[in-house]
């Protein structure tokens, strides 16, 4: 299992990140793209950012899927790894789940596959999607709301301290309530965690907050 979870960023934020993620992909095959949190009439756009956005990483190619059923019948083994981009989290995972997709995937994270999720494309791999409630709206009518949980039941939050003060002290308000009974991670764009096998590790320099029994503790440098 190698997973990286992004906080959000692109560009030069996220290259630390990017660095690493080539080190552990297969060159000689072309990448999966996923934008299923974005709505359909954006795709051509994030094929253009995704290209744009790792054109440093000289891969053989990425393919783009454009729906959940489409994804349903390609063989994963085929890529050198899944690349789950932003969005609507509540979109991304009501595609994944109603495609059957969901199970697909963690079967492939199961046997050693690699996926990079940046913003929602991340936050699905957390224990459940309450933690974004005040970043998206559930307008597809979500109901199983559960992620693939890959952090040993804590949530993830992603674009923390990048926004707007007002933003960030909402969403400060809104964790410390969450984590009276849940933990939270919360990231901001410069941040992405890995988690290789057992092992879970910070790439980035910014600091990145755990929220738990109501209590927000800053966090500094790869200590997890």
């Amino acid at each position: 299992m190698k997973v990286f979870l992004c906080g959000g960023g692109d560009g030069a934020q996220v290259t630390p990140a990017y660095r690493r993620f080539a080190d552990v992909i297969d060159p000689n095959k072309p990448l999966l793209y996923i934008p299923l949190a974005m709505e359909r009439t954006q795709y051509t756009d994030c094929y253009r950012w995704i290209t744009a956005e790792l054109a440093h990483l000289h891969l053989s190619g990425i393919e783009m899927v454009q729906s959940a059923s489409e994804l349903e019948k390609l063989d994963f083994d085929r890529y050198c790894a899944l690349f789950i981009g932003g969005g609507n989290t509540y979109k991304l995972l009501r595609e994944l789940k109603a495609g059957g997709c969901f199970e697909k995937i963690s079967r492939y994270i199961r046997q050693g596959g690699v996926v990079f999720g940046s913003s929602a494309g991340a936050i699905i791999f957390g224990r459940d999607l309450e933690s974004c409630q005040l970043d998206d709206v559930n307008d597809v009518g979500l109901t199983d709301t559960t992620g693939f949980d890959l952090l040993d039941g804590a949530y993830l939050l992603c674009h923390y301290t990048n926004r707007t003060p007002e933003r960030d002290e909402a969403s400060t308000r809104y964790l410390m309530q969450l984590s009276e009974r849940r933990k939270i991670i919360a990231l901001p764009e410069e941040d992405t965690l890995y988690i290789n096998g057992e092992r879970l590790e910070l790439i980035g320099t910014r600091p990145w907050y755990v929220f738990e029994n109501s209590v927000r503790i800053r966090q500094e440098g790869s200590s997890i």
